[in-house]
């Protein structure tokens, strides 16, 4: 693409009704990187990832700003300081959510789904810390019970992230099952999360009926003109990888701790992967609920 046709499409950018912030800033790193990517040995391979990773980073603003925050005021926050750290996170990410809105990089619907799953986290958080399977170490004032009101923040950032993703790489979807068979599945992974305190814990089940539901259904993702893909499952895995990694990252910070914690770091399980994997099929139901899941269309090719 010249500059004339860039600034052409720019300018067509700019002009639509919906637009956001991100369009021109996007189209002018598309532009830079096909001159400069695009000649080299490979050159649509390193332009797709430099796109995928820029992409990446963005989807995850908000996420990375609460993670930053948790990190930075670890070592940083003041003995005594007029606000509590929790009080302080809660407050930031109040104010980077709105942030959000107000710059048209969220939308309103989709912030009433997150605001739905940070209401029913913060629900499962305030049984999961009476039955004592991780603490929140520090006072503040925002709390309800033992839970700081941000924690609710840290699962709406799972929200956000697919939001955003969804947006940004237009996803499109083959053999997507049917609506009921995903709420069903939400519907009892939450439940699950509450009664395996109780009975026995249906957790290998919920993945065999994950499987079973989403085993033949297929993402396909654009980062720049043509479409790629890849098995939803797989996507959920990797996800739920990286949500992992930012929890040991978190309880390292001691923003929570688990009981094997409370005297000495140590990594979260591994075992815990497949807590974080069902929790996001739970976010991407609820996002899903807004961007209603659409087929690959005609004409569009991932080869």
């Amino acid at each position: 693409m010249n500059d004339e046709a860039w600034r052409a499409e720019a300018a067509r950018t700019t002009a639509l009704r919906d637009v956001r912030r991100r369009d021109v800033w996007l189209a002018a790193l598309k532009r830079h990187s096909e001159r400069w990517l695009l000649p080299l040995p490979l050159g649509r391979l390193w332009h797709e990832l430099v796109l995928f990773g820029v992409l990446q980073a963005w989807a995850c603003l908000f996420a990375g700003i609460l993670l930053f925050a948790i990190v930075a005021t670890k070592f940083t926050w003041p003995a005594g300081a007029p606000i509590a750290r929790y009080d302080f996170l809660f407050l930031l990410a109040l104010a980077t959510q709105g942030a959000l809105l107000t710059l048209k990089m969220e939308r309103i619907e989709e912030a009433k789904v997150i605001l739905i799953f940070h209401v029913v986290a913060t629900i499962m958080e305030l049984f999961k810390t009476a039955k004592g399977s991780w603490v929140y170490p520090e006072a503040n004032a925002i709390r309800i019970a033992g839970v700081p009101l941000f924690s609710g923040f840290m699962y709406s950032a799972v929200g956000s992230y697919i939001a955003r993703c969804w947006r940004l790489f237009d996803f499109r979807f083959s053999n997507y099952p049917p609506t009921w068979a995903t709420w069903l599945l939400a519907a009892l992974i939450y439940v699950n999360f509450f009664t395996h305190h109780y009975v026995v814990d249906l957790r290998y089940g919920l993945f065999a009926f994950a499987a079973f539901i989403y085993g033949r259904t297929v993402i396909h993702f654009t980062i720049d003109q043509i479409p790629r893909r890849m098995p939803l499952l797989l996507g959920f895995l990797l996800v739920s990888l990286f949500i992992w990694f930012a929890e040991n990252i978190s309880s390292f910070s001691a923003v929570w701790l688990y009981p094997h914690q409370l005297k000495s770091w140590s990594p979260v399980s591994i075992g815990k992967l497949g807590s974080w994997f069902l929790l996001m099929i739970i976010s991407f139901v609820l996002v899903a609920s807004v961007h209603v899941p659409r087929p690959l269309s005609r004409g569009k090719s991932d080869d």
